[in-house]
């Protein structure tokens, strides 16, 4: 009896000790990062954000960013970055975020560029109760439909985006009353020509839809879409697509005299500017997400990232990579936040959850405040130019700010009422 009794405690042994070294404040911070490392939103959008999350964590871990990020990893916590490609189905991204949590047993995930992607993973997320930072992923729908404790995204919203647009459009283009868009049909589509063209309406009343071309998500071949923006000559054309798509609409309708007819908004324009340096028709409307890549502010963090990526990677960063990092920062902030409060301990999911909500944190991008969807939603500034080129180079010029309460909803309004009631606050 003895030896079996000695035999069962030595095997309880062997499962307790490793639960307790996982446990323990010096093991490694496992941050799952999910973005297209595949596919048409790979090249433009989710490489560059894995190679920001590469250069955040290892600078991270070597304690080289400027304040007030010093502290090695997350409060003196090393972070090991687990990587997952976000292509494939919906139901394919959730499985694998499953796995990521219950299987990879990461304790904080990063990630997610489609609107389809962060729709479908947040429920899950909340179920799991797995702290999930999305760090693009458009949609407004996110927190204006649903809440959630577990989840939050660092960048702001769609909404944001379009009314910016709108407002630099009528700016800029006074006399513009026939509008066209070609948007892809799911979520962030949708939603993006829904509160650009409430927004044209709301700033001139006059405003008609000449067009509004909805084709599915990574398309591709634009052809007839071109066709039928030509021929509806609107006074200007709006789209979001982005990626592969957006590559594809611009290589295709340039050549085609669709820029030079109408003067094309594209409000994730940013990310094409190096890509298709010098190939940009003057006079196109360039968005980035918010204040990033070219828009990017002058301060300590900026002057860090920017060159830091640009030598290590051969090229600039663009929206993509500065929200990674923006999405890093602030769960370092919240988790460092959390770990004060608790005297220096590892602190708990719920506690760093409690530390996020609400934050204000700083980024290379400027200022985040998580300011909506009861403190989960982040907000910023944001900006627009326009493209001309000189020497052969793509350039922006005529770049008009706006601040965040101006192109966000209140906290408790969804935004296509407060588009409505004409921005009011």
């Amino acid at each position: 009896m003895r030896k079996i009794l000695s035999v069962l405690i030595a095997a309880l042994i062997a499962i307790v000790v490793p639960s307790v070294a996982r446990a323990d404040d010096t093991r490694a911070l496992r941050i799952g990062i999910v973005t297209y490392l595949s596919g048409p939103g790979a090249g433009p959008m989710g490489i560059p954000a894995r190679n920001a999350a590469e250069l955040a964590i290892e600078s991270l871990n070597a304690g080289a960013l400027p304040a007030p990020y010093r502290t090695k990893g997350f409060g003196g916590r090393a972070l090991e970055m687990v990587l997952l490609d976000e292509a494939g189905s919906t139901s394919s991204v959730v499985s694998q975020f499953r796995n990521l949590v219950q299987g990879r047993g990461v304790d904080i995930v990063v990630g997610y560029i489609s609107s389809g992607s962060c729709l479908a993973v947040a429920p899950v997320a909340e179920d799991l109760r797995a702290l999930t930072v999305i760090f693009d992923c458009g949609t407004s729908r996110l927190f204006e439909d649903a809440s959630y404790k577990y989840v939050f995204r660092t960048a702001a919203h769609a909404t944001m985006d379009s009314v910016a647009a709108a407002k630099y459009v009528r700016e800029r283009l006074p006399n513009a009353t026939r509008i066209a868009g070609l948007n892809q049909n799911y979520a962030w589509g949708l939603d993006s020509w829904r509160d650009f063209e409430a927004s044209m309406k709301v700033l001139r009343s006059d405003t008609t839809v000449a067009a509004s071309q909805m084709p599915k998500l990574f398309a591709g071949q634009y052809s007839t879409e071109i066709s039928a923006l030509l021929a509806a000559k609107p006074d200007v054309i709006h789209s979001s697509l982005w990626g592969g798509d957006l590559e594809a609409f611009v290589l295709q309708g340039a050549p085609r005299g669709l820029f030079a007819a109408s003067p094309v908004v594209l409000t994730t324009g940013d990310t094409e500017l190096h890509r298709l340096q010098g190939r940009f028709p003057d006079g196109t409307i360039i968005g980035a997400r918010g204040p990033h890549g070219v828009f990017a502010p002058d301060n300590a963090l900026n002057r860090w990232f920017a060159p830091a990526f640009e030598k290590r990677y051969g090229t600039p960063a663009v929206f993509t990579a500065y929200q990674m990092v923006q999405a890093i920062l602030g769960t370092k902030a919240a988790y460092e936040k959390a770990q004060a409060a608790v005297g220096g301990k590892a602190p708990t999911t719920d506690q760093i959850v409690a530390a996020f909500t609400g934050l204000t944190f700083e980024t290379p991008s400027g200022t985040t405040r998580m300011a909506l969807g009861a403190g989960h939603q982040g907000i910023q500034d944001t900006a627009y130019g326009m493209t001309k080129t000189v020497a052969g180079k793509t350039t922006i010029v005529n770049v008009t700010r706006y601040p965040a309460e101006q192109v966000n909803p209140p906290e408790g309004v969804k935004s296509e009422a407060w588009i409505r009631r004409g921005f009011a606050r």
